[in-house]
């Protein structure tokens, strides 16, 4: 049976073009790969967790506090049954968090880059949350390098695209499942917009990823691995050599379904004015581009908010 593998990341400083194979063919078969070895301590990713995990568990009139209606949920909290997958009829059953990259409120950016917010309720979350934070982006410009490389651009390629990223680590908590006619599933079939996600440390089994055979294939990580995955920003830019694969979170069986299930996915973004036109090392004849026009990462993140019912 196939399977998403899990490559460890030091092979990136040990064995580069072995790493860098291996790590492109599981993106161009998959859209996914889990990633060992990163270095970011168990310790971090679990105080993490429990501070967001307080944060959910707070009073619903104490969390509406940190709601901000017409922002699109850029930051702080956003309640249960707004976010609805794209042509989906019916919401996600997940409640969730948004942590920004912190950036100079005179910067160029700040007009679409709004100031975080942090709830004063719980000791320690924007010390480990942003901590987290800046763990998983500094991972995921590691990862980019070898996609760079990958397809025949410079190691760092990237790094002044996403430098000052539009990013978002998102905490997530999925209420315990009590009725038994569900409409949905905890998060419905859908691609992610940005660059790249991380995905650290799901609390419960669920993800699935929609193969090109057309079959729903659980991940699992082991260890330490972290799920990273391509979204449609890198798929539009590489012209779909690198394919943002459909991927939801499906309801548990039996009892499991009453738990709840926590997950804190990272979405890399790019800087906010990157233009997403494709590159030129992604065209061939077998492989036309596919995008004439030129769009903004930030135009593009609009136009998929709405899609998604979030503005």
């Amino acid at each position: 049976m196939k399977h998403v593998p899990t490559l460890d990341i030091r092979r990136y400083e040990t064995d580069q073009a072995a790493f860098v194979d291996e790590l492109g063919a599981a993106y161009r078969e998959f859209g996914f790969c889990c990633i060992s070895g990163h270095g970011i301590p168990a310790s971090d990713i679990d105080a993490a967790y429990e501070v967001f995990r307080d944060f959910f568990a707070l009073p619903e009139p104490v969390k509406q506090k940190y709601h901000q209606p017409g922002t699109g949920g850029a930051r702080g909290y956003t309640p249960f049954g707004i976010e609805t997958a794209k042509d989906s009829k019916y919401p996600d059953l997940k409640e969730f968090w948004h942590i920004g990259r912190e950036i100079p409120r005179d910067s160029r950016y700040a007009e679409v880059m709004p100031a975080n917010v942090w709830p004063v309720e719980v000791d320690g979350f924007r010390e480990h949350g942003y901590g987290l934070y800046a763990a998983l982006d500094d991972l995921g410009t590691r990862v980019l390098r070898a996609l760079a490389l990958h397809i025949d651009l410079p190691e760092n390629f990237f790094e002044d695209k996403t430098n000052f990223g539009n990013s978002i680590l998102r905490p997530i908590h999925y209420p315990p499942i009590t009725a038994t006619d569900i409409p949905n599933v905890r998060a419905g079939a859908h691609e992610d917009i940005n660059f790249i996600t991380l995905l650290v440390g799901a609390s419960a089994a669920g993800l699935e990823v929609l193969t090109r055979e057309g079959n729903w294939l659980p991940i699992t990580t082991e260890g330490d691995a972290i799920v990273v995955n391509i979204g449609d920003m890198l798929q539009r830019l590489t012209n779909h050599v690198y394919p943002s694969t459909t991927h939801r979170v499906v309801n548990p069986p039996g009892d499991g379904a009453r738990k709840p299930r926590y997950s804190v996915p990272f979405f890399l973004h790019p800087n906010p004015d990157v233009v997403l036109d494709v590159l030129p090392s992604c065209v061939s004849e077998e492989n036309p581009s596919r995008y004439p026009t030129s769009i903004t990462s930030h135009e593009y993140l609009l136009q998929r908010l709405r899609e998604i019912k979030l503005i």
